[in-house]
């Protein structure tokens, strides 16, 4: 028997409606933001990812799927969002024609080639937004409000915020030096990533999943203590719009998240899921205004996030989150013989176009088990269509909580159907 590759996950049933649901309440919010809906190929240039995520980090280095394609052309599966929407923002040549700033969302499968385990797969959907062209705090606070506010309307408990600030530019390149200066003396007690990062990138070394519990990552130097004053501003600002909406934040001066495109605000977002241990984030993000220009853009601030949809789902289950998921149908016809199949077709479909949920004997059950099937798909009427019901165009329909049996024309089926379902 052909299975599954590992790491990846089939979806249908239950968790297939619920998940639908969280689909569209994501699509619903981002109308209300005025964010616009972005698809990026699932493959692109390897280039692209080495040069936007970063050569250092663990999703370039260990976690990439690359392969060669029949033109000899180096291309990578795609292992985030962000970097595709840019290549697009670029190549669309958005910052000449668009409205400034562009705000953009995106939903799709994303793959990373690392250990499967609970809420975490090789294949992986990802829900984020990016903002392109304001340097202003208040797009900062604005991404930041989106995941808060979705959490709040999947009915999850305990949400916050934790934040932190790189800086910019100058900053980075002082904060850089402090942390080159600091883990000198230690480098030997650390991993051997670590001893690669020291010089690439030593930023990297305080986002190391084997060091981290190391009393050498407490005491190193924070990234709050060499900010410019420029960075100390927009900081500020960051806060005081997040005061100003009512979300609880913590700033955490150990945050740094694990790409090297990040800049000024860096933020994560979690909730109080029993279960989750300690690591209840289910989403994270941040600034990024040199990113654009790294990947051969005019200078361009942005700014944005990205949730793994398997965390949140799995958020949703252990918290027993009730979503309002429709189970039931309206009306389950039965043809009482093939003669009728033609005539409760078109029943099937003009039900269907009016918007009710509509179901038909496909197996030409006898009248008890179609009562029965219809029972198990939960549904409110049962339509039955027989030789009197063709020839008349009067409808046999049944209310199958009650039992209560009707007798309604044809072209009248619709309005006792709105008036019955719809009250």
């Amino acid at each position: 028997m052909i299975q599954k590759a590992k790491g990846t996950y089939d979806v249908f049933g239950e968790y297939g409606k619920r998940l639908l649901y969280v689909e569209e309440l994501i699509e619903g919010l981002m109308e209300k933001y005025n964010y616009e809906y972005f698809r990026t190929p699932i493959f692109e240039s390897s280039n692209l990812f080495h040069r936007g995520v970063g050569e250092t980090t663990d999703i370039v280095t260990k976690e990439t799927y690359d392969f060669k394609d029949r033109g000899n052309r180096d291309m990578t599966l795609r292992p985030e969002g962000t970097a595709g929407i840019v290549r697009s923002y670029i190549e669309n040549k958005m910052y000449g024609s668009h409205t400034v700033p562009v705000k953009a969302w995106y939903y799709g499968p994303m793959f990373r080639y690392e250990r499967p385990q609970s809420g975490r797969f090789r294949e992986f959907y990802q829900f984020g937004v990016e903002v392109f062209g304001s340097e202003d705090a208040l797009a900062d606070a604005e991404v930041i409000s989106i995941p808060v506010n979705l959490f709040k309307l999947l009915g999850l408990k305990g949400i916050k915020v934790n934040i932190n600030t790189l800086g910019d530019s100058e900053s980075r390149t002082l904060y850089r030096d402090a942390l080159i200066e600091y883990f000198k003396p230690y480098i030997d007690e650390l991993c051997e990533d670590c001893k690669e990062r020291f010089l690439k990138n030593p930023l990297r070394i305080l986002d190391c999943k084997v060091d981290k519990d190391n009393p050498i990552m407490k005491n190193a130097p924070k990234t709050i203590d060499y900010l410019t004053e420029t960075s100390k501003k927009h900081f500020e600002e960051v806060r005081s719009y997040l005061d100003s909406m009512g979300i609880e934040y913590k700033v955490d001066t150990n945050l740094v998240r694990g790409l090297d495109y990040y800049t000024h605000t860096v933020f994560e977002v979690e909730a109080s899921v029993e279960g989750f241990g300690s690591q209840n984030v289910l989403c994270g993000g941040g600034r990024y205004d040199n990113l654009v220009e790294t990947l051969d853009g005019p200078k361009t601030s942005g700014v944005g996030f990205a949730l793994g949809m398997e965390r949140l789902m799995t958020a949703i289950e252990y918290e027993k989150v009730d979503l309002p998921i429709i189970n039931d149908i309206d009306c389950y016809i039965i043809p009482m013989s093939e003669k009728e199949k033609e005539y409760s077709l078109n029943l099937v479909m003009d039900l269907r176009l009016n918007g009710f949920i509509t179901e038909i004997d496909y197996n030409n059950r006898n009248l008890k088990n179609n009562f029965k099937q219809a029972d198990r798909l939960n549904t409110k009427f049962v339509i039955i269509i027989g030789e009197e019901e063709v020839k008349s165009n009067i409808i046999t329909i049944k209310d199958n909580k009650s039992k209560e049996e009707y007798k309604i024309e044809k072209e009248k089926l619709i309005d006792f159907l709105d008036e019955n379902i719809c009250k």
